[in-house]
């Protein structure tokens, strides 16, 4: 484990140095050129290989999401003098930096707007003692598992999955709250009240992802595919294109966190479901002010539709990565940790209900 830690700075440091780099490179090619971008290329894909120096799925796979994937688009965009890393006047580089390496996004702080905002807050704080305390009893399930249903396990995963990602997301925003003095969007929006796919996957479920996905991918392919087909129609290739690419990028972390061979699954998936989008899209553009299917009724089968097909395509690598085993004895030694004060190897351990 002290090998791991020494890593992780290592690798943290690379990429401190690697986003001073790149401060720096905006200052002698202020305009985008060739020089600018072959500049930058070479810090694109660092990224993408530096969480390989990681071996835990909580080190490395998120490491692998905030650094290969958000910070790597983050930082094409930058080399383009566009997406969140650009503005004029330029950002400090107390900024630039952690705006580089988190998902967050910073917002205007509105002084007329504050008491609402405070009672957002306190509401926030309410759900995750409320999440937290659903995960605690999600862990006991766990003791469970042999006598339960092998699709309730995996429900009891997509749960799992949902309250660590909001609450990691949200000790960063957090964190960055702290240092920074500036609000931060919530990572999610109550993904359960999703009203559609569309709704799901593009204004609730982890923001940060179609918030950097939407420059770097949709809006681009939808330029280009105005060109070939009416305007009506050129969300389609796009969404289809920005579906592609999310699912290419969890290969990648699927491939930090267990390091087995991809095969797919993860990307079918993710195109199954921006089939699904285009097809929700469609359908709206034609039937519109001609018939609607209640929110109470769409938003139930949306979520069902995340949930079953995950089943189907999402788990599968997943569990072969044996994530859930890596993720609880990881858990189990940083606990021993703080009891001890001593490093446990998480290979020593065995999770109890495992």
């Amino acid at each position: 484990m002290e090998g791991e830690i020494n890593n992780l700075i290592l690798v943290w440091l690379t990429v401190v140095v690697s986003l001073c780099y790149c401060y720096e490179v905006s200052k002698i090619f202020p305009t985008v050129t060739k020089a600018r971008l072959l500049a930058v290329l070479p810090v694109s894909c660092l990224f993408l290989c530096l969480p390989l120096n990681l071996t835990s799925i909580h080190l490395g796979g998120t490491t692998s999401f905030f650094i290969s994937w958000l910070s790597n688009f983050k930082i094409i965009l930058f080399a383009f003098n566009k997406g969140p890393l650009s503005s004029n006047p330029p950002l400090p580089l107390s900024r630039f930096i952690p705006l580089a390496c988190f998902p967050i996004k910073f917002k205007v702080q509105d002084s007329v707007n504050l008491p609402a905002s405070t009672k957002k807050r306190d509401k926030s704080i309410l759900s995750y003692v409320v999440k937290m305390l659903m995960l605690a009893i999600l862990v006991r399930v766990y003791y469970f598992k042999k006598i339960l249903h092998p699709k309730i396990i995996l429900l009891c995963y997509c749960l799992h999955i949902y309250f660590m990602l909001e609450m990691i997301l949200a000790l960063v925003s957090s964190a960055a709250n702290a240092l920074l003095r500036v609000e931060l969007e919530p990572p999610f929006d109550e993904p359960y009240l999703s009203t559609s796919l569309q709704d799901f996957w593009g204004r609730r479920w982890n923001l940060m992802v179609p918030n950097i996905l939407h420059p770097t991918v949709y809006q681009p392919v939808r330029s280009i595919s105005a060109r070939f087909v009416a305007r009506k129609w050129a969300p389609i290739p796009a969404v289809l294109a920005t579906f592609l690419a999310s699912g290419l990028m969890h290969e990648l972390v699927f491939y930090n966190i267990g390091r087995l061979k991809p095969t797919g699954e993860v990307t079918c998936f993710f195109l199954l479901h921006g089939v699904s989008v285009s097809v929700e899209i469609g359908i709206k553009k034609m039937v519109t002010g001609k018939f609607t299917v209640p929110e109470i009724v769409s938003g139930p089968l949306a979520v069902a539709y995340v949930i079953y097909t995950s089943f189907w395509l999402f788990f599968p690598p997943f569990l072969r990565c044996k994530a859930e085993i890596k993720g609880c004895t990881e858990s189990l030694a940083f606990v021993e940790f703080l009891k001890t004060g001593r490093l446990v190897r998480p290979s020593e351990l065995s999770c109890p209900f495992l």
